[in-house]
Parts: C-alpha cells; structure tokens; sequence
C-alpha cells in the first residue's frame, strides 16, 4: 500500500487482528489510513480491543467506514448468514441449498458471502442443490481422518480429492500421515483379533467399541499380506513428511495411491 503503483491498477489491502498490533505498526497504520493512495481501499479488522485498542477510535476519527460484524460460530448463525446474502442478492433459497453451500464451502464467511455472490451472477439467479454442486463440487473441510478412511474402504477418486481438497485448506502433513497411519494400524490390530464381538475385543484391544466395529467392517477388504505391505508404506510416509521428502504434497499422494493399489489388489 505504500509503495506506488506501476500499473495504477485498484487495489484492496485486508489488515487482520489490528487489536494486536505494535505500537510501530499502529503509527504505520494510523498514518496510512489518514491519507490512503488513489485507487486502494484500506480494510482493517479490529475487535475493539486489546492493546491497540485506541487504534479502533482513532481510524473512526480519521474517518473509517464502520461495519459492526459480530463473530458468526453457531451452525444456526452461519445458516441465516448465508440466507441473508441470497436475499441480498435478491434470491429466496431453499434450506437444502442453503447447507449444500455450507457443506460445500466451510465456514469461513468471507469465502460463504462471495460463493452466494457468484451462485447469483452465475447462475442468473436460479440456484439449486445441483448447481450448488456443480459450481463447488468436493468438501471443503476435509480432516486427515477422512481421507484415511476414504483411502483403507478403496475409494480412489473419493479419497484422492479428500487429499486435495485437504492440503489445498493447509491441513498439516503430518496430521495427514498420522491419520492414514492410525487407519492402516487399526486394521492390522482389529484383523488378527478375529471376527469378535466389537464390545469384546474394545477392552483387550484399548479401543473403543465403535472403532473396533468399523475396522472390523474395512478389514474384509485386506489380507495379511496386503496389510503388511500397506504397513511399510505409512512408516515411510512417516519420515517423509517429518523431513525425508522435499515434497511432502507428493510423498502423500504416492503413500495414498500405494493404500489405494494395494487394497485392489487384495
């Protein structure tokens, strides 16, 4: 923002936790914000509080545009946020539409207001459950634990965008070796304790009786062979992505379609 232009193209600077910010920097801000270059627009997110809290009046009294924006965290909330910028744009939307959008984009407001912009304008205002998923296709908030669990049932194509879909959102790469890993390992332990009652086999095993029950349900797709060798695979991806790798993006998506090939190969 301070450094001109070349291209005297528009631009939009976003300062996050403003409330947290230096002394230094809030002199930067606060000079900046008095006086902003052509063509930018300045947007700063302050709660009000913390040690930059005079930060917060004394941008008002430079004359800031405030939007009072109060923190959206239960499920109900996020629903009616997203109805309210539908009908801002116009478009009255079912309730199924309305949680296809959530399941499909996540919570993050600023990403679920722009996706019902663009449904809008794209879809020239007849937005449906299918083109809800036409346009935003995949979940946006993967866990490691679903592309582990997706990956030891075969599901290629299904686990393959999990594992997208996941590092795409910054899930950490160990946390993605660590769930496949735990995945592999219940299956190896539940296998060879035999077909028992899952309430049973829950105590001798240290697992609980639900975990016991699904890995008894994935275990029909591995034998001890395949087992063993996906094994291997998760202790290697194990160094990888703790520094054996340079690119540990890739060293899971090969750890996974080995999983994958192996557990067609059963």
């Amino acid at each position: 923002m301070l450094s001109p232009s070349l291209f005297a193209e528009d631009r939009v600077i976003i300062l996050e936790s403003a409330a947290e910010a230096g002394k230094d920097a809030v002199a930067v801000i606060t000079d900046a914000a008095s006086a902003p270059p052509e063509g930018v627009v300045l947007v700063i997110l302050h709660t009000g509080g913390g040690r930059a809290k005079a930060l917060a009046p004394a941008l008002q009294k430079a004359g800031a545009e405030v939007h009072h924006c109060a923190k959206v965290s239960k499920a109900g909330e996020r629903i009616e946020f997203v109805r309210n910028e539908f009908r801002a744009a116009g478009i009255r939307v079912s309730g199924e539409v309305v949680q296809t959008v959530l399941e499909a984009v996540g919570s993050d407001l600023r990403e679920l207001a722009a996706a019902a912009s663009q449904l809008a304008a794209d879809t020239g205002g007849r937005v449906d459950v299918a083109a809800v998923r036409r346009y935003y296709s995949g979940r946006a908030e993967v866990t490691g634990f679903d592309v582990a669990e997706l990956a030891v049932s075969g599901d290629r194509a299904g686990a393959m965008e999990a594992l997208r879909w996941a590092t795409d959102r910054g899930v950490p790469a160990v946390l993605l070796a660590d769930a496949l890993a735990d995945s592999v390992h219940t299956i190896a332990r539940v296998g060879s304790a035999g077909r028992g009652d899952p309430f049973k086999l829950a105590s001798a095993l240290g697992m609980p009786p639900w975990k016991v029950k699904k890995a008894q349900g994935q275990a029909r797709g591995w034998n001890p062979a395949t087992i063993g060798n996906a094994l291997e695979v998760v202790a290697t991806l194990n160094a990888d992505v703790k520094g054996g790798a340079a690119d540990t993006n890739f060293a899971l998506e090969h750890a996974l379609a080995k999983i994958l090939d192996l557990h067609e190969s059963r």
